[in-house]
Order: C-alpha cells, then sequence, then structure tokens
C-alpha cells in the first residue's frame, strides 16, 4: 500500500468515528485524555474526641496487675531482696597484718582504695571487685612474708630488693602484689603501680621516636602515668624539691623548685612527658625523706618484643621504648632509689607475652620450652634481668584461706548454693586448691546453675 492509500483509510476511519461521537458513544482515541474533573469537597463527618467533664474528672489510669504490691505484703522469703549486702569485714592496716592475721579477709580502707582507682586494677581483680561490695583481699602466710620484707627494704637501697612472684597460673600473684601495694601507702611510701604492663608493648598508645635517647617514647601514656602518680603521691611530694635543674623549651625548672613544679611541665606539654618521668625517677632515686616502691604486674612484657615498629616496619625491642626501659634499668640495679623496693609479679594470661628464656633462667624457674646451650639469648635481656629475687606464691589455698574467701562470697549473696561444709569440699576439691579455679570455676558457675 502506498502512502497516499494509507492516508486515505485513515481520514475514512476518522469521518466514520464521528457519528458515533455524536451519539455518546465511548471511542478511543490516539488524543491525550481530558483531565479528571476534581471531586467535590464534602464536609467530614467524623467527630473529634473531646474531652467530656466526666473524663476530666476520672482518676489516673489504674495500673491493674502491673502496680506494684506494697513491701508490708512481700513477707515470704521468696521476695526477700537478693541485692548485694555491705561487707562487713575488719580493715586492711599495718598493725592488722600479723602472722595470727593469717587467713582473714580484710577490706582495703576507703580513702586508701582511691590509689587503687587512680592507677587501675589487673582485669581479674578488676572483675572480682566489680562483684564485691568493696575491696578486699584475703591476707595468706605469704603476704605476711612479703610485707616483712617491705618493712626491711625501707632502709636500704631498691638494688638490695628486687623481688618477682612467680607461680602457677591463679595462684594469686597479682592480689599478693596489690597486697603489697596498699600496704606501702600505708606506711608513707611514694608508689609508682602499674597494673598492666603489656600495654607499654603491645601497641595500644601512640609513640614517637626521640634521637636525644635514640628509644621511642610514649608521650600519652607517660602523662597519664604522671597524673595518676600525683593524685596519690600530692601529700607525699609536695614538700620535696629537686636537686637538679631541667632546661625544657617551654619552661626551665631550676635547682631547689619543688616536685610539682616539675609534673607540671609533663602534665601541661605532652611530647615533655616521659623526660619528665625520667626526671622524676632520677629525683625519687635521690631522696631519702620517703621509701619508693616500684610494683610491676605483667612484668615479664617488659623482656618480650613489643608489637610496635619502626619505620622499616620492623618490630621494636621493650628496652627500645622509653618507659620500658626506664623500668628494666630500675629492675636490673642500673638504677637505684636510695630507700626503697622494686616488686614484679608474672602473668600467664596473655600467652602471646610469655616469659623469655633469658628470664626464667635468671629466676631460676624450670623453662616452658625445650631449651639448650645452643638456644640464642639476648645479652641485653640476660643483663637486664641480673639480680633479680624469685618469690615463689604458694600453689594452693590452704583450707581456712579459702574458707575466708568462701565466707567473704556467700556474705554478698553472690551463691546461689546452700551455706555448709560439704559443699564447700566439694568446691575446693574442684579447683584443686587454685585460688582463681575456686573462685570462678568452683563459686561464680554456681550463678548459672
Amino acid at each position: 500500500m502506498s502512502l497516499v492509500a494509507a492516508a486515505r483509510t485513515c481520514r475514512a476511519v476518522h469521518s466514520t468515528a464521528t457519528p458515533l461521537a455524536a451519539a455518546g458513544a465511548h471511542v478511543q482515541t490516539r488524543g491525550y485524555a481530558t483531565p479528571a474533573k476534581p471531586a467535590k469537597k464534602t464536609a467530614s463527618k467524623f467527630k473529634s474526641n473531646k474531652k467530656s467533664k466526666e473524663d476530666k474528672k476520672r482518676a489516673p489510669r489504674d495500673a491493674g496487675l502491673f502496680r506494684p504490691m506494697s513491701v508490708n505484703n512481700l513477707t515470704h522469703p521468696v521476695f526477700q531482696s537478693e541485692q548485694r549486702m555491705q561487707l562487713q569485714l575488719p580493715l586492711f592496716r599495718p598493725e592488722a597484718i600479723t602472722p595470727t592475721a593469717a587467713t582473714q579477709a580484710l577490706a582495703f580502707p576507703q580513702d586508701e582504695s582511691k590509689a587503687l582507682k587512680a592507677y587501675g586494677l589487673p582485669t581479674n581483680i578488676l572483675v572480682d571487685y566489680l562483684l564485691l561490695s568493696k575491696p578486699c583481699s584475703v591476707v595468706r602466710e605469704a603476704t605476711v612474708t612479703v610485707l616483712d620484707q617491705l618493712d626491711q627494704a625501707a632502709g636500704s637501697s631498691s638494688k638490695d630488693t628486687r623481688v618477682v612472684f612467680t607461680g602457677k597460673p591463679g595462684c594469686g600473684k597479682s592480689y599478693l602484689l596489690l597486697q603489697a601495694v596498699q600496704y606501702a601507702i600505708q606506711k608513707q611510701w611514694i608508689s609508682l603501680y602499674i597494673p598492666r604492663a603489656i600495654n607499654l608493648v603491645n601497641s595500644s598508645t601512640a609513640y614517637a621516636y626521640d634521637p636525644r635517647t635514640q628509644t621511642y617514647g610514649q608521650p600519652a601514656f607517660a602523662q597519664q602515668l604522671l597524673k595518676r602518680f600525683v593524685d596519690v603521691n600530692e601529700a607525699l611530694v609536695r614538700p620535696l624539691t629537686v636537686q637538679e635543674s631541667y632546661p625544657f623549651d617551654e619552661r626551665s625548672i631550676g635547682s631547689g623548685a619543688p616536685f610539682l613544679d616539675l609534673i607540671s611541665v609533663g602534665l601541661e606539654y605532652q611530647h615533655q612527658a616521659p623526660t619528665v618521668l625520667s626526671a622524676l625517677l632520677d629525683e625519687l632515686a635521690k631522696q631519702t625523706q620517703y621509701p619508693v616502691l616500684l610494683a610491676i604486674d605483667d612484668f615479664q612484657a617488659l623482656y618480650c618484643t613489643s608489637a610496635y615498629r619502626d619505620p622499616f616496619f620492623k618490630t621494636i625491642k621493650a628496652y627500645h621504648l622509653t618507659l620500658p626501659r626506664m623500668l628494666l634499668e630500675f629492675a636490673s640495679g642500673k638504677r637505684a632509689f636510695a630507700r626503697g623496693a622494686v616488686f614484679g609479679a608474672l602473668s600467664s594470661q596473655n600467652t602471646v607475652y610469655r616469659p623469655p628464656l633469658e628470664l626464667i633462667e635468671a629466676l631460676g624457674l624450670e623453662p616452658d620450652r625445650p631449651s639448650n646451650p645452643y638456644v640464642r639469648r639476648e645479652a641485653e635481656l640476660i643483663e637486664y634481668a641480673q639480680g633479680l629475687k624469685n618469690f615463689p606464691v604458694p600453689e594452693r589455698l590452704t583450707v581456712d584461706e579459702a574458707a575466708s574467701i568462701f565466707d567473704v562470697w556467700h556474705q554478698v549473696k553472690a551463691l546461689h548454693i546452700p551455706r555448709g561444709d560439704e559443699m564447700f569440699l566439694a568446691k575446693y576439691t574442684e579447683a584443686g586448691g587454685n585460688a582463681r579455679e575456686f573462685v570462678k570455676k568452683g563459686l561464680l558457675q554456681t550463678i548459672a546453675m
């Protein structure tokens, strides 16, 4: 069909559709649909829910079954409160720590426990204290022995008292170190407590290379440690003055200036904090008015390879970090306090930072891995481990010590087991006398029963 014929056919279709459209029939065309007419608006028949006068007079909605009952109606033992009870324990005082006080549970005084909040606590002890109503510990025979050594160290150099607590996992090394710190604070010792030394080497804080000392400083950690040190020891440090002059870029600290002026430089200028902390330890080592206790938990981490990396992505040894090196120098006796002691506690919870062979041999421990004369030892670690004394913590609690722990947890209503000798001996036997196993797997697992 040609274009002319197609045009004629289309014209014929349109001409025949005209009468139909006039007759009112609906015919679909190719044109656009006519716009729809808008709907007429009608008044809404919905009535608003207006408050009547009766509603205004109506009393508040009754809670029904959810309304709390009066306490006077809850007389049955089932409804008795299971909230933690306040521990009624004697206070942990130096005069109370005697051989006769062994196996007793003592609560740390509230004033001195502020120091524990400032420095922090090891993770396992922190979990225990979150469940207990107040910080406390059981005095063991090892506690009396360690505190006697601390009293003897008050009049001699810290080079003579460098002790490391060793023992099986969970035997109570961290608790023993915490008791020594608490005792030293009450005996007017200047204390520096580092409860988690692993944080110094696990790459959890910023670091920067210091060309003056050729070590990597950790300014943020050093600044925090200075602040905590002041919070705990401000009353003792306030009358002390420095013996050397320290010219910083921001301002100079002359000889005879107060200790607090020196510390304030590190608190105000974070990049100066590692230098200020080193100078502070030097000044503490020279003064003889107060003994100084340096206590380090996770002690073995200072001898391990850190998780930090140098610009060539090589691992950095812990003794190439400014703060760990300072601590190692006091632990090895290269630097010493005129009066004081250095205490450390090994930890085996983090298997990444296990005690190295050099430290194990220096403490006279049995290696946990094969060793022979052909295994390489680092001369630096051997030097930093010289002169350390091993203090083995007893592996098992005595029955009386375990009974005191059992009573403490029962007083705070943390246990859901009947109180009796049979149950106590069963849990003690299950744990094999280990302190951590006795509390965690013996007692606290009863909460899930």
